[in-house]
């Protein structure tokens, strides 16, 4: 196989190969616990089939931003039947940063099919991953229209942000979810999905962050400022409180509040921040509402989570509530 080019710098490598060794770490711990065999509490199905909403459309936005393909045409019985995402395209990629999504697009396959093993799960949902789709996200972390309107399909620059966008999201619901599983299995599968999205994480932000001053044309923004605004909007929608940060920050917010580099997000403690499933969906949403469909999501998301509070008036479920 043709190595692709051009070349990662020594800082791209470096960081990317830390990622891989978070990876490794991360399921060398899920194997640690048993599998007993036995039936999944139904409450640790309801929370393992909802991330497939989340990994259905990293895989349809991976698959068509790298190959121009989604899962209709590489993997037809991961969709279930489920409609075709709406809008999305391949992107014009470089060799570098199309070789890197082309193994995010498969890695989220594998994930659909882990958990579609473990539970029933439901077909792909309605997506909308249009360039006006996220160019509505752009505007509304702006707060102002830009112009000319952000397309997420243009350049290697406009896809890492466009990337930046929702996987960080599907990240933080695992790092909520898992204490409330009762299963080892469960625990086991969620840690293993942890490690992979978390690298993918790094991947995506050590390559942003080593362009973090440089303005994202033709705007008058630096990538900086952009993953910035982001950050921001996810919080305002989530209504949480902080939960996100962008890739440069206050001192006081950074690594043992020393740092204003922020390659890697994390609390005051450097962990990773966590996310309910209702937080999730007033972020996808972009709506702010558990109960008002939109965004990436244009008929709701599936499962009985999302499909609880799309009820009229909505059957809240308690346990899933904070």
């Amino acid at each position: 196989m043709m190595m692709p080019s051009p070349s990662p710098s020594p800082f791209t490598t470096t960081i990317i190969a830390a990622a891989a060794v978070l990876v490794i770490l991360a399921c060398s711990a899920a194997a640690s616990h048993d599998d007993t065999g036995g039936p999944l509490p139904k409450s640790d199905v309801d929370l393992l089939e909802f991330p497939l909403n989340l990994e259905y459309l990293e895989a349809e936005f991976f698959a068509w931003g790298a190959l121009g393909r989604g899962l209709d045409q590489l993997a037809p019985d991961l969709a279930k039947g489920g409609p075709p995402p709406a809008g999305v395209k391949q992107a014009s990629l470089s060799p570098l940063i199309k070789d890197i999504i082309t193994q995010f697009a498969y890695q989220e396959f594998g994930h659909l099919r882990a958990i579609q093993h473990a539970v029933k799960g439901f077909p792909r949902p309605a997506l909308n991953l249009s360039a006006e789709s996220f160019a509505r996200v752009m505007d509304d972390a702006f707060q102002r229209q830009l112009e000319p309107a952000f397309d997420p399909y243009a350049t290697d620059l406009n896809y890492l942000i466009a990337s930046y966008v929702v996987p960080y999201v599907g990240l933080t619901g695992y790092v909520g979810a898992n204490p409330k599983l009762q299963s080892p299995a469960s625990r086991e599968l969620v840690a293993g999905l942890l490690g992979v999205e978390s690298g993918q994480d790094a991947v995506l932000r050590a390559l942003l962050y080593e362009r973090a001053n440089e303005k994202v044309a033709p705007y008058n923004y630096t990538v900086a400022e952009f993953t910035n605004r982001i950050s921001g909007l996810r919080n305002k929608l989530g209504k949480k409180g902080v939960k996100d940060e962008g890739l440069v920050v206050e001192a006081a917010q950074g690594a043992e509040g020393k740092v204003e580099g922020n390659v890697l997000a994390g609390d005051r403690y450097s962990l990773a921040f966590g996310r309910s499933p209702l937080e999730i969906l007033r972020i996808v949403y972009a709506s702010g509402s558990e109960a008002v469909p939109g965004g990436f999501y244009p008929k709701g998301a599936d499962g009985r989570i999302a499909k609880s509070h799309l009820d009229s008036p909505p059957k809240i479920i308690k346990r899933f509530q904070q």
